[in-house]
């Protein structure tokens, strides 16, 4: 009875989040006649891709035992850089149209926006594993200095008027698919098999499970931590483009929340806070998970307010009862 008893257990805490999932799609079908509608689902989708390029790099760095909480502020640095290059530098930015004489293309825009992501990322890394400042205390000072530095760059104002070629990464579609969620379906599978198929997917895994043990084994312990807030910058600088091409605009409050979104959808996905355990997939569910919950209150017509307590609430039973099931499994 007692083994029957922990076997639930672990099946629950590896099906719950697509159980939900499947039971919030099937609540919110009933009580709106438009959540399944195909504009619908795909406006979910195309927003999920924005959060959930995050997440993907998210996983890898709370694997480790990590956590960054500066990632939404991040998102409003490297929009806006990455707007400021497409206008043609800091005296073009407020202009309304675009001055095709000094406009740069959509490439280097999104090149800027990555290359802001990644060397936050390392900045962000180097201070945790050089410095050995805790990565909470690390990111939570990033979280406010990004914001300053992105309200520096647009002086307070939005960054808006861009190109068709550039909109159209945020904007448009292939067949009746949206760009973002195709980007989002090529970097799931990417990072699906470099986590389990590969060698530094292995060592990402035995840092997160016993970094003691895995530095004694050689693994250079500090090199790969630094490289997973390196990938998360990266996609932090991606989604960035993507959500300031949708919107046609880039601002300093872009981002704002997006931390919890994010590690709620990965701790919720099955990545322990506690390291060594989480997989790509599972994120994904919970990417899909807070999407689908977020769309559907907003058909209801839900007060963002209480949005925001639902998540946050959903996050705590997430990580506690994580750690119940774990407990449990271990006696």
């Amino acid at each position: 009875m007692f083994q029957d008893r922990k076997n639930l257990l672990y099946y629950l805490g590896l099906f719950s989040p697509l159980i939900f999932l499947v039971l919030l799609i099937l609540v919110f079908s009933l009580l709106h006649p438009r959540f399944l509608h195909p504009l619908n689902i795909f406006n979910v989708m195309r927003q999920i891709s924005i959060t959930g390029l995050i997440a993907l790099g998210m996983t890898f760095v709370i694997i480790v035992r990590g956590i960054d909480l500066s990632v939404g502020s991040l998102v409003a640095l490297c929009g806006l850089v990455g707007a400021v290059i497409a206008k043609g530098g800091l005296v073009e930015r407020f202009s309304v149209g675009v001055n095709t004489e000094l406009a740069n293309p959509w490439y280097w825009a999104l090149a800027g926006s990555i290359l802001i992501g990644v060397v936050a990322g390392s900045v962000n890394g180097l201070c945790i594993t050089k410095l050995k400042v805790p990565a909470f205390v690390v990111t939570l000072g990033g979280l406010s200095a990004y914001r300053g530095a992105a309200l520096i760059v647009s002086d307070g104002g939005p960054i808006s008027g861009f190109n068709e070629a550039y909109r159209w990464i945020g904007q448009g579609k292939i067949g009746m698919v949206p760009i973002p969620v195709i980007i989002f379906l090529v970097f799931i599978v990417l990072c699906h098999i470099i986590l389990n198929y590969t060698l530094y997917g292995r060592y990402i895994y035995s840092v997160g499970g016993n970094p003691e043990a895995a530095r004694l084994s050689g693994i250079n312990t500090d090199l790969i931590i630094t490289s997973t807030y390196v990938i998360t910058g990266f996609f932090v600088g991606l989604s960035s483009f993507i959500l300031s091409a949708r919107l046609n605009s880039a601002e300093a409050v872009a981002g704002l929340g997006y931390e919890l979104t994010v590690i709620a959808a990965v701790v919720v996905g099955g990545t322990s806070l506690f390291g060594g355990t989480g997989n790509i997939l599972g994120t994904i569910i919970g990417a899909m998970l807070f999407g689908v919950l977020q769309n559907g209150l907003v058909l209801l017509n839900v007060s963002s307010y209480v949005q925001q307590i639902i998540i946050g609430t959903i996050l705590i039973l997430a990580v506690a009862f994580d750690r119940f099931s774990k407990s449990t499994r271990s006696v």
